[in-house]
C-alpha cells in the first residue's frame, strides 16, 4: 500500500487555516477537491523536507514545493477542480490568474511585508509569535527581505522611481482588479457556478488574506470590504470547507527541543541548524550593534625591550 500524501503547510492564524498565500491557495485546492493529504501545519519551514513552506510529499517519496506544481501533481493524481470546465472557462482562468499575479500580489506584498504598520504591528508579531526560538529572532526579517526582493521582480524595471507614485498606483491598479473580480462574481456561488475551480482557490487566497487581518493600514482592505458579493464569497468558502480551521492568535510556540511526534528524520537536523542560526544571529546583532567590539592590542614589552631592538638595529647597519 502507498503512503499517503504529506503537505507542509504554515500554520493558520485570523481566523484562517494558513496566514501563508501559498499555504492557503494549496490547502484549499485540496479541500474543493477532497484528496487525502496528511497535513501539517507548522511554524518552522525547517521541518518541511524541501526547507520551505508549502512542500508536498507524494505517495512515491518525492517533494514538490512550488504551489502550481503541487495543484499539477493533484490533478494527475485524479484531483482535479477544472474537470468539468469549458475551452472557454479554462482559457478566462489563466486570464484571471494572470491578472492576480500582476494587479493583486504586488499589493499583498506591499500590505503585509513592506508597509511598516502592517508589517511590525500584525506580520512580523504573528510569526515572531509563532516561531520556535531562536528563528524568530531572524527569520521574519530574512522574509520580508526575499518577499521586499520579489516585489521589485514583480514591478519590472518600469516602476516609478518615487515610492509614493509606485505605491499610489499598485493601489489603484489592485483595487480595479478588485473591482473586476466582484463583476464577475455576480451573484454565483463560484466563478464558474455551483461548484468550485482552480481559480477559486487562488483568488479565494488572496481575498481572505486582505479581508481577515486586523490591518491598522488597510488602504486595499476598505475598498474590498465595501464589495459586499466578495466578502460573502469568502465566509462561504470558509464555512463550508474549513469549519474548525483557524485562529485568531498564533498557534502555541514550539521550542527546538520538540515533541516525540515531530517528523523524525528532520528533527536532529532542525535542532543543530537552529541552534547554529540562533548563536550566528545573536553574535551578528551583537557586533553589529556594539554590545560586543573586537580590539587589536598589542602585547606589552618588558622593559628594556625598546632599547634593546634599536642596539640590534645599529649593530646591522
Amino acid at each position: 500500500m502507498a503512503a499517503p500524501m504529506e503537505l507542509f503547510c504554515w500554520s493558520g492564524g485570523w481566523g484562517l487555516p494558513s496566514v501563508d498565500l501559498d499555504s492557503l491557495t494549496v490547502l484549499t485546492y485540496a479541500r474543493f477537491t477532497g484528496a487525502p493529504l496528511k497535513v501539517h501545519k507548522v511554524t518552522n519551514p525547517w521541518q518541511s523536507p524541501s526547507g520551505t513552506l508549502p512542500a508536498l510529499r507524494t505517495s512515491h517519496g518525492e517533494v514538490i514545493s512550488v504551489p502550481h506544481k503541487i495543484i499539477t501533481h493533484l490533478r494527475k493524481e485524479k484531483y482535479n477542480a477544472d474537470y468539468d470546465l469549458s475551452a472557454r472557462q479554462g482559457a478566462d482562468t489563466l486570464a484571471f490568474m494572470s491578472l492576480l499575479e500582476e494587479k493583486l500580489l504586488p499589493v499583498l506584498i506591499h500590505t503585509f511585508w513592506v508597509d511598516t504598520k502592517n508589517y511590525v504591528e500584525v506580520t512580523r508579531k504573528w510569526y515572531a509569535e509563532a516561531m520556535p526560538f531562536p528563528l524568530n529572532f531572524f527569520l521574519p526579517g530574512r522574509m520580508q527581505r526575499q518577499f521586499m526582493e520579489r516585489l521589485q521582480l514583480l514591478c519590472g524595471e518600469h516602476r516609478p522611481e518615487n515610492e509614493e507614485e509606485l505605491e499610489k498606483e499598485l493601489y489603484q491598479e489592485a483595487r480595479e482588479c478588485l473591482t473586476l473580480l466582484s463583476q464577475r462574481l455576480g451573484s454565483q456561488k463560484f466563478f464558474f457556478g455551483d461548484a468550485p475551480a482552480s481559480l477559486d482557490a487562488f483568488v479565494f487566497g488572496y481575498l481572505a488574506l486582505l479581508l481577515q487581518a486586523r490591518l491598522p493600514s488597510g488602504k486595499l482592505q476598505a475598498h474590498l470590504r465595501g464589495l459586499q458579493n466578495l466578502c460573502a464569497y469568502c465566509t462561504h468558502v470558509l464555512s463550508l470547507y474549513f469549519p474548525w480551521d483557524g485562529a485568531e492568535g498564533p498557534p502555541p510556540r514550539q521550542t527546538p527541543a520538540g515533541p516525540e511526534t515531530e517528523e523524525e528524520p528532520y528533527r536532529r537536523r532542525n535542532q543543530v541548524l537552529s541552534v547554529l542560526a540562533g548563536l550566528a544571529a545573536m553574535v551578528g546583532y551583537a557586533l553589529l550593534s556594539g554590545i560586543v567590539s573586537i580590539q587589536r592590542t598589542t602585547p606589552a614589552r618588558a622593559p628594556g625591550t625598546r632599547s634593546l631592538s634599536m642596539a640590534e638595529e645599529d649593530e646591522e647597519e
